[in-house]
């Protein structure tokens, strides 16, 4: 297997710039995802390292070989299609040794990797059917398949799963977490998904405009992200953010939001302070807001009241649509909290886990 370095990428199509800059080093036996929204350049970057666009500037390697102006063919990739390009009139088997028949390997070796690759993947007793008598979910794994037998330097997956419904999406994303685990290869994915990023990738790549925005572990971006967009893009539902003033009195340092006044903890304190009577963006996640009767243990009292709009059950925890003001947010509360569309209710922000930024420049302060 082997490493991948983007240095410096950028690709345009007319006066659009879909990567800009693009610097990132991918580990061997890595599992990285690129995620973002439609039209961030993702999908770009993936085909910038398959060959199947050229950049404009900047270099690309796998492992320590200039791939810039080698074609396709010849990088020792395998890439895996949100459509899932088999051949509707040859059979499973065929579909997986089509090639590795063109590049004329052994019928033997042929034969060993395709039952070995279907073994993996769980697909032995379809190697004779044809696609068209295949579920979605079996035609996916036929795909990641066709991929194996290559034995690849590097597994590129472009959306694979946006074809599935969401249970089986679910159950092929675990699959091929434990693929990654099994082959021990180094594996470049891309998703609008921010929940599939999060359960798969060793490390996210956030993108934006075809900008770089994070790279890092996903806890430490869902923990530490580094600007708005990171911080309302990954977390589901999404992070709350409220306009705010720092203010500081007798030492001790709150947010401001107009209806609310909630006390900085003592560890933020410092940090903050530069940010003392300035406007700020204040940042808090529903799972840190919480029902008033049933506040988790060691978190301080930071109380907030508010008007409960919408009520979403969701059996294991109740989505809260509540404003404070004119400004709505959502709670993910305790579902044992009884309440009711219209009630006004205690809410309890857990300011351990809050974030600040700043609104000019919409970056974390840290």
């Amino acid at each position: 297997m082997a490493s991948v370095t983007y240095e410096h990428v950028t690709k345009r199509f007319g006066d659009v710039v879909a990567v800009n800059d693009l610097n990132i080093h991918v580990e061997d036996k890595e599992f990285l995802v690129f995620v973002g929204p439609s039209g961030c350049g993702k999908t770009t970057s993936l085909r910038l390292l398959a060959g199947l666009e050229e950049a404009d500037e900047g270099n690309i390697y796998i492992g320590d070989r200039l791939v810039n102006d080698v074609p396709p063919k010849d990088r020792d990739i395998a890439m895996v299609f949100q459509s899932y390009a088999l051949y509707p009139h040859m059979s499973v088997y065929d579909n997986m040794a089509f090639g590795l028949k063109l590049r004329k390997t052994p019928k033997a070796e042929i034969e060993r990797r395709v039952r070995e690759s279907a073994s993996i993947l769980g697909i032995q007793e379809l190697l004779d059917r044809k696609p068209k008598q295949l579920s979605g979910g079996q035609r996916q794994r036929v795909a990641v398949g066709r991929a194996i037998v290559r034995d690849p330097l590097v597994f590129l997956m472009d959306e694979p799963l946006s074809n599935l419904d969401a249970k089986l999406r679910v159950q092929t994303r675990t699959e091929l977490t434990r693929l990654h685990q099994r082959l021990e290869a180094t594996f470049i994915y891309v998703t609008h998904d921010q929940t599939e990023a999060m359960t798969m990738g060793t490390r996210l790549a956030v993108m934006r405009d075809g900008i770089l925005q994070q790279i890092d572990s996903p806890q430490r971006m869902y923990d530490f992200p580094s600007n708005t967009f990171v911080a309302g893009f990954i977390g589901s539902p999404a992070m709350n953010f409220f306009p705010a003033t720092l203010v500081q009195e007798d030492g001790e340092l709150y947010v401001d939001g107009g209806t609310y006044r909630v006390q900085i903890p003592p560890a933020r304190r410092e940090v903050y302070t530069p940010y003392s009577n300035r406007e700020v963006i204040f940042g808090l996640r529903p799972e840190d807001i919480h029902s008033v009767q049933f506040v988790p243990p060691g978190v301080r009292e930071a109380r907030v009241r508010a008007k409960v709009d919408v009520v979403e059950l969701m059996g294991a925890e109740i989505y809260l649509y509540a404003m404070s003001g004119s400004k709505q947010f959502i709670a993910r509360v305790d579902p044992r909290t009884r309440v009711e569309p219209g009630d006004e209710m205690d809410l309890v922000f857990n300011m351990d886990h809050m974030h600040i930024f700043d609104p000019q420049t919409e970056m974390a302060v840290r």
